[in-house]
């Protein structure tokens, strides 16, 4: 069997640097390029000495461990033991990930078993045939465009999930709690009072509001309704709040005033007594996330409650 070790070489350089690449962007580290491709060199070096006398000793567990320190050290440097480690740690996560799923997918397209004449016989193709190198050569890239994907998409949702809190809205003597997330982008405020105003989906209220106001919202070009006697009740606590969305004419939001929010928001509950709750037609969260979007002045201005 011929070996082109030179071949063999390229591939572990490129797949080393394309780990150690991964590694960066998980842990969100600003590697310099040139220490990547050396750091991929040093690896790529485990091939040749395979086939020196040192083979003996580069592969055993010990050998291996020691060029993957060098490696590391190499990528990223070393500024106290914690963040070598942790970029150790996340170089071998990374080389599991992607190597893990390779051969998962291997294994989920490869045929072992087929019948012939009546008997069942079983077959292996190998790992040094045509096939497989070529499933190597396509499969790497795609899982670790994959992996790097699904990284992104984790973090972004650990970032979302970071910013969701509980939420509590009181009327009279009806509770309603939600899921709220955090939004510095929203500003909106009473343009008279300056109360911060929060943003749900009026379907989140069907157990606060009358059926007759959920009917009426939909009529947001006209607010007579409010006049109605029969909204008495409520229309103390109905405001009208004009708001603008870019590229469109001004609008008006219904919003409405709880006797009191409550918010848990890092292990402690806060207590917003000024707020308004606007009503939005639409649902805010497609996969149920959040109910509504918390403005970030009530964070600031709630009073904090003890544990108690």
């Amino acid at each position: 069997m011929t070996v082109y070790l030179d071949v063999i070489w390229l591939l572990n350089f490129c797949f080393d640097g394309l780990l150690l690449w991964l590694t960066a962007i998980i842990l969100k580290r600003n590697a310099v390029w040139w220490r990547i491709v050396a750091g991929a060199f040093i690896g790529s070096l485990l091939v040749i000495l395979m086939f020196t006398p040192l083979s003996s000793y580069v592969q055993t567990p010990l050998g291996k461990l020691l060029f993957s320190l060098i490696i590391v050290w190499i990528s990223f440097g070393f500024k106290r033991f914690r963040y070598f480690f942790e970029n150790l740690f996340t170089f071998y996560f990374a080389t599991f990930m992607v190597g893990g799923g390779m051969i998962a997918v291997h294994y989920f397209l490869q045929h072992e078993i087929q019948v012939t004449t009546g008997m069942l016989s079983t077959y292996s193709l190998g790992t040094g045939d045509p096939v497989s190198w070529l499933f190597v050569l396509v499969g790497f890239p795609l899982l670790w465009l994959f992996s790097h994907l699904r990284i992104a998409g984790i973090r972004e949702k650990k970032i979302r999930f970071d910013s969701i809190v509980d939420v509590v809205l009181i009327f009279d003597d009806v509770s309603l709690s939600l899921k709220g997330l955090i939004d510095s982008g929203n500003q909106l405020y009473d343009p008279i009072t300056k109360t911060p105003v929060m943003i749900t989906c009026i379907h989140e209220m069907k157990d606060v509001l009358p059926p007759l106001i959920l009917e009426q919202f939909k009529r947001q070009d006209d607010f007579q309704w409010l006049n109605d006697p029969m909204f008495e009740k409520w229309s103390n606590r109905l405001r009208i709040i004009p708001y603008r969305v870019i590229g469109k004419e001004q609008r008006f939001l219904l919003a409405i005033k709880p006797d009191e929010i409550m918010i848990r928001y890092e292990a402690q509950w806060i207590r917003v007594s000024k707020g308004l709750v606007g009503l939005n037609e639409a649902s805010l969260s497609t996969d149920g996330e959040y109910q509504c979007i918390v403005h970030p002045k009530m964070i600031q201005a709630g009073k904090r409650l003890t544990a108690s």
